[in-house]
């Protein structure tokens, strides 16, 4: 696809804003009243209801001032970097990174990641980047994420786009897609991009990480007829990445989903519920983090599904497992399997980690009953996920 040939106007409704568009869009968010409430209510909760306005101007001021500075999107993710990092040792015990040091510098790649939080991981991802001095990931975020306009503009000033999900009839959604896959693949390709795209729709919530192979399909939309499929995909220079939380700090919540799912026909969501996930995921409690970059796919993949088991094989197999998988494992099938865990990887000594294995405990028991077992199962399907890939 030559960039000469390619009507980049298509890309306007999805793509991030530009340098030459961040001062504008800053100003807006600093005017913007739902923002600052927002914002209020976020750092204090018990007290934004009672001093709204005078809260609500301070967060005004301070944006101004943080922002002052920023003037492209490079600046804008300066200053969102600086307080992802406080926020990050704040609620866990570190983030460690290991792969990206491997990584070349002088190409563009796909980053095609597990998901299990709806912000960190990206912002991790960025936040790793950062630390090892790549540039940074266009990310891609669901048009479910969009309802307020702050939140539009809070994140495609840090270089997301929008994979439209609630696209109505089959040629929208076909069009839609084939608008996407063309985006991802320009970015790569003509514009040297990074880019960060979750391994299937909506968050593992069960633990479980698998590539949807329709997301395979995806990318191949942008593919010349004449091309073959694996040269293509080697053209994009996919490479999985696995993210892993000690602690999840949504656990409980997708509990609750997966149960109701389980006995309903459906889950409804509550207007915004997904701008109330990322806060939980962004101030809960994560005990150590680790982003494990894999290695470039360039075997000869000539369809869908085998690409999508190589990308599970690195996610799954570069996983950091924590001492609460195993000890949730083990709540479950009564032994846990002698797999190291942690960051450089240590073996695993269950008597070594009493403390941990008292804290889950209680954490699970003040989970409602109903769902419990499927939070206790969901911290130990990252086990379940190794042992099945090392048969």
């Amino acid at each position: 696809m030559n960039a000469r040939n390619l009507d980049l106007s298509q890309f306007d409704e999805i793509r991030p804003y530009r340098d030459d568009e961040a001062r504008p869009v800053l100003r807006r968010l600093v005017e913007d009243p739902e923002m600052s409430r927002v914002v209020a209510h976020f750092l204090l909760p018990g007290a934004a209801s009672k001093l709204e306005r005078p809260l609500a101007w301070l967060v005004r001021q301070f944006v101004r001032f943080e922002f002052r500075k920023a003037h492209n999107i490079r600046g804008v993710q300066e200053v969102i970097a600086r307080y992802l990092e406080k926020a990050v040792n704040r609620t866990s015990c570190g983030l460690t990174i290991s792969g990206l040091d491997t990584l070349p510098r002088d190409r563009a790649c796909l980053f095609v990641s597990n998901h299990r939080d709806i912000a960190m991981d990206p912002a991790l991802a960025i936040l790793a980047m950062f630390k090892e001095g790549h540039e940074t990931s266009r990310i891609a975020i669901g048009d479910n994420l969009l309802s307020k306009q702050f939140a539009t503009d809070i994140m495609k000033l840090n270089k997301c786009f929008v994979v439209k999900r609630s696209s109505g009839s089959r040629r929208e959604k076909l069009a839609a897609a084939t608008t996407l896959s063309q985006y991802i693949h320009h970015s790569i390709v003509n514009e040297n991009e990074h880019v960060w795209i979750a391994q299937r729709a909506g968050r593992a919530k069960d633990g479980l990480d698998r590539t949807n192979p329709a997301l395979a399909a995806m990318f191949a939309m942008a593919k010349p007829k004449e091309q073959p499929f694996a040269d293509f995909w080697r053209e994009l220079h996919i490479v999985p990445l696995s993210i892993s939380y000690e602690w999840d700090p949504c656990d409980r919540y997708k509990a609750r989903e997966l149960y109701i799912t389980e006995h309903q026909d459906e889950y409804q969501k509550e207007a915004h519920e997904d701008l109330g996930s990322i806060g939980k995921g962004v101030v809960g409690k994560k005990g150590h983090i680790h982003a494990a970059f894999g290695t470039p796919i360039e075997k000869d993949f000539n369809d869908v599904s085998a690409l999508a088991d190589e990308i599970d094989r690195q996610i799954i197999g570069n996983y950091v497992l924590h001492p609460t998988n195993l000890i949730a494992y083990q709540m479950i099938y009564g032994v846990a399997p002698a797999l190291p865990v942690g960051y450089p990887a240590k073996p695993w000594h269950p008597d070594e980690h009493q403390e941990i294995r008292e804290q889950f405990e209680q954490r699970m028991a003040a989970i409602d009953e109903r769902w419990r077992d499927k939070a206790i199962q969901a911290y130990a399907n990252p086990v379940v996920s190794r042992l099945a890939f090392e048969q």
